[in-house]
């Protein structure tokens, strides 16, 4: 054997060792690699129908904010009409308010004159009634001293 072939077999014999060596981590590295195969396509298997699910739950949750929204929308509607029913409203207040205004302001006016008139009238005849006692006074203390020039003559 030359030294050729012996180098060759020494080589031969420390890659046969080197491949023995490295057989057993690559095949514990092959167990971890099927494990975490397994793992993966379990938690695909699990979460697949939870997805559904999630999917499921978003479209119901969109429909249900369609019709909220059409439902906000015709509240807006109503709101707009009531608003517009106010605003009629306070515009026939606002008429009825002026509408009492003039018609006070009409009646007051000659009410206050007839009062007036029959103040003037209760007046004047108090006055011509106090007057008239007077008189009768005056004449009744005249006609006494007359009595009594007459008594001391």
């Amino acid at each position: 054997m030359e030294p050729m072939e012996v180098a060759a077999l020494v080589a031969a014999i420390a890659f046969a060792m080197l491949v023995l060596i490295l057989t057993l981590p690559i095949l514990r590295l092959r167990h971890t690699v099927d494990a975490a195969t397994r793992m993966i396509n379990d938690l695909n298997d699990r979460s697949a129908p939870l997805l559904g699910d999630v999917n499921t739950t978003v479209k119901n949750v969109n429909t249900a904010l369609e019709q909220v929204q059409t439902s906000l929308d015709g509240v807006n509607l109503q709101l707009a009409k009531v608003d517009t029913m106010t605003s009629h409203a306070q515009n026939v207040t606002a008429n009825v308010a002026n509408l009492a205004a003039v018609v006070s302001a009409a009646a007051a006016n000659p009410l206050v004159k007839v009062a007036a008139f029959g103040y003037g009238v209760r007046r004047a005849a108090a006055a011509r009634r106090h007057a008239e006692n007077e008189r009768e006074a005056r004449d009744i203390i005249k006609q006494r001293r007359r009595a009594e020039k007459r008594a001391n003559r």
